[in-house]
């Protein structure tokens, strides 16, 4: 056995709406991992810690580090607002927020230095989660599917609908796993252009026209025709989709309405492999009630909606989990779905 941990995840998607917070209780018993979530929270991000962060790309070297190191002070404020009161963790586990994304290149980077997360809190911190996996060629991501593995291992499949979609299943004593499609990181940037920031139960893309052009030319983007691993990041976006739906003159609600479709064909695609299956779904796109009944018409398998909290709050208490098996020197990148030459333990630790 191995002796109980009380871990804080913390997370950023690619959504950019704020930092989620799960405080969780990790123990191991004969082989078997068990977790009780004690505490969650949310704090959306302010228009100049958005702005500073979907400009990150863009700075110069010496303004990109001092953003990394402010950003990490920004995070060690909020967790300490966060746990005013609270038990306090004996470690953080932060995945900061991913700036570039570059599998092919071998580099991923999540800015939010830990080491400024530690002086904030004065607790010990683990962070920089997935650069052990680039360096041994691997994708980076994504690292979830190992809590779906021990965690959530009663479902067939396991989807996240964040600012990407991604699968993760097990086939054949592996785990699968990789980005399926953009979601709301597209869908949001169409919302911003009519002055919200998304698209509350999918009202808006309900209203829309799906465009059968748009939509052909959306299942034939080149990413669809790669094997797994694979992942996504904003550049690939910026390059392939975003082009192609500014290429057409139709309002917004089509197409948003369009890209609805494409996501559910794109899911349904990749969840074929069984039928009658149940399939979890989590991230904030579960709350997108329209989405979600366009994924379950296309699809035979049973959409299973968790509690409020799985849903919303299911990475951060992952990334709690691959802190845990960090500090106890246990496998929490698996090779199967990163396609990295080995598994690797990853995370950097800061000691408080």
């Amino acid at each position: 056995m191995i002796n109980p941990k009380t871990i804080l995840g913390i997370m950023s998607g690619t959504s950019l709406d704020g930092l989620d917070f799960a405080l969780c209780k990790f123990k191991k018993q004969k082989q078997k991992y068990y977790y009780e979530i004690l505490e969650t929270g949310f704090f959306p991000y302010n228009d100049k810690i958005k702005n500073e962060l979907s400009n990150a790309q863009n700075l110069k070297a010496f303004d990109f580090i001092e953003l990394h190191k402010k950003y990490g002070k920004y995070i060690g404020k909020k967790t300490k607002q966060f746990l005013s009161g609270k038990i306090i963790p004996d470690y953080i586990a932060s995945h900061g927020h991913t700036i570039f994304h570059k599998p092919k290149q071998n580099i991923t980077f999540q800015i939010g230095d830990g080491a400024f997360i530690v002086a904030e809190t004065n607790i010990s911190v683990i962070s920089d989660f997935r650069n052990i996996d680039t360096a041994l060629k691997g994708q980076g991501a994504p690292l979830v599917p190992i809590g779906d593995k021990h965690l959530f291992s009663e479902y067939d499949f396991c989807i996240n609908l964040g600012g990407f979609a991604n699968v993760s299943y097990n086939e054949k004593g592996k785990r699968i796993a990789f980005d399926i499609c953009p979601v709301n990181f597209i869908v949001n940037n169409l919302m911003r252009k009519i002055g919200k920031e998304y698209d509350e139960f999918g009202n808006t893309g309900k209203k829309g026209k799906i465009n059968h052009e748009l939509l052909k030319q959306l299942n034939s983007i080149p990413f669809y025709t790669k094997k797994p691993p694979k992942s996504l990041g904003r550049e690939y976006v910026e390059k392939w989709f975003f082009p192609l739906i500014q290429n057409f003159n139709i309002s917004v609600n089509d197409k948003i309405r369009t890209l609805y479709k494409h996501i559910a064909i794109k899911i349904s695609d990749e969840i074929s492999s069984k039928k009658n299956g149940n399939v979890l779904l989590t991230g904030g796109g579960t709350h997108n009630k329209f989405l979600v009944s366009e994924i379950q018409a296309e699809t035979k398998n049973k959409i299973i909606i968790p509690d409020n909290q799985t849903i919303d709050f299911k990475e951060a208490i992952i990334f709690a989990f691959l802190g845990f098996l960090r500090i106890n020197s246990e496998i929490n990148t698996l090779k199967s779905v990163t396609g990295a030459l080995k598994d690797s333990i990853g995370g950097a630790i800061f000691v408080s």
